[in-house]
């Protein structure tokens, strides 16, 4: 079961976002992903490399010919901008230098603050883990992240594959540290969360495993 709804103006909107949600696909995958022809997926391909949006590399998936495996270049990842990035940083860098590190964390604890109170408001009445997770996906995807879940059994993962503030959490990593708090807060003292991925480690998205304790 997974939860994220595509929605794009555009093909090769499209496409990207299929990439940056799904990770590496052939090409007769994303064109039974988007209802499509395997020979429009492969055109629509072409021409998104010819741009330097995308690149594919050659794998053997056991028998058979061996199968293009597409991919977001770093200049496709960059179609889904990290918010106010240089701003941020001067920011960060500026606190730190002129007020300390106290005074950051005090930002930042006071950012969790804020967050906590617009979930917390926005997710009010919503009753049931799956349907908080539906809505809490829907407001993070609308803050750039991305964000769906899905179920294996009897754990849930949700899943963020773009972190829009990526830039600012690196410069300062409490900030990760607050939005871990913020989903425990969200998700109930009950369910045991833990991260399972991280793009500031280098993975593409980060995962969040949630399980009843």
């Amino acid at each position: 079961m997974e939860n994220y709804p595509i929605r794009t103006k555009n093909a090769a909107e499209r496409f990207l976002t299929l990439l940056k949600t799904r990770g590496p696909l052939s090409a007769a995958e994303l064109a039974s992903e988007l209802g499509i022809t395997g020979e429009g997926a492969r055109l629509q391909l072409l021409k998104l490399a010819e741009e330097g949006l995308v690149h594919s590399e050659s794998t053997s998936r056991g028998v058979g010919r061996p199968v293009l495996i597409w991919s977001l270049t770093p200049l496709g990842n960059a179609r889904f901008p990290d918010t106010h990035t240089e701003l941020s940083l001067q920011l960060i860098q500026t606190i730190k230098t002129v007020l300390g590190k106290e005074a950051l964390d005090n930002v930042v604890n006071a950012r969790e603050k804020n967050q906590l109170e617009k979930y917390s408001s926005a997710l009010q009445g919503v009753n049931g883990l799956e349907n908080r997770l539906t809505s809490f996906a829907a407001i993070r995807s609308g803050e750039g992240y991305l964000a769906e879940w899905k179920k294996e059994g009897d754990t849930y993962f949700f899943i963020e594959n773009h972190c829009p503030i990526c830039c600012a959490a690196s410069e300062c990593d409490n900030i990760c540290t607050s939005e871990m708090r913020t989903f425990v807060s969200i998700l109930g003292e009950k369910m045991n969360v833990s991260r399972m991925e991280h793009i500031i480690n280098g993975a593409r998205r980060c995962v969040y495993k949630i399980e009843a304790e």
